[in-house]
């Protein structure tokens, strides 16, 4: 027997679909109800308000990503670079409007600075552990710090850049690899030849046990 999804994923998820393609503001209760097939009244028995709704989504987004955090295995760099690249591609793209919307009452001051911070300290810690594997070029000094950042920045903005500027409304593994490559422009001038060659490779096993969006 199939196990039926309970109303209050099934809301959660319409909500995230709505928020995510029309924008906080623009979305009412009355959407997301009949996205679902529901009355607004049995939408509220579920959550009270649209920002009930929100605060639960950023919950179970804290939640998919302090357990990752939190169960991580340092592996290879350059798998676990790619890996984290891709984490971070998905929960941008499939909670967009956690990052693009500004929702008052959501987050307290300097919350979301505090969630964006951990990603990257987590990027900064791939970063030196390159270093110590001795994979940058020595014919060169780089400030890991600034190049962190640099990459951040890609990390960051290539979701909002494929939803603005191409227009984008799915995402593809293509567009993903396309993410790392623009990272990769960042990173591998500054790796050993040896060094470029064991990213590639990565990258290489992550498209054979791709997942699309």
């Amino acid at each position: 027997m199939t196990k039926k999804t309970p109303t209050s994923q099934k809301i959660l998820e319409a909500g995230r679909t709505l928020f995510n393609a029309n924008g906080y503001a623009a979305t009412s209760l009355n959407d997301i109800a009949h996205m679902v097939g529901i009355s607004k009244g049995n939408l509220t028995y579920h959550f009270r308000t649209k920002l009930d709704l929100a605060a639960r989504l950023r919950e179970e987004t804290r939640k998919i990503t302090a357990d990752r955090r939190q169960h991580l295995e340092p592996g290879d760099v350059a798998d676990d670079y790619v890996e984290h690249l891709l984490f971070g591609m998905n929960m941008t793209w499939n909670n967009r409007f956690l990052l693009r919307d500004h929702i008052d009452g959501l987050t307290g001051e300097g919350e979301q600075n505090t969630e964006l911070a951990s990603d990257f300290e987590e990027l900064l810690t791939l970063i030196q552990r390159i270093d110590a594997a001795g994979m940058f070029r020595r014919d060169s000094v780089y400030d890991v710090e600034v190049l962190t950042r640099s990459i951040w920045m890609v990390s960051r903005y290539w979701m909002d850049y494929l939803r603005e500027i191409e227009g984008r409304t799915t995402i593809c593994w293509e567009d993903q690899e396309r993410g790392i490559k623009h990272h990769f422009a960042v990173l591998l001038p500054c790796l050993t030849a040896a060094g470029r060659r064991k990213f590639e490779a990565a990258l290489a096993d992550a498209e054979t046990n791709k997942a699309d969006f």
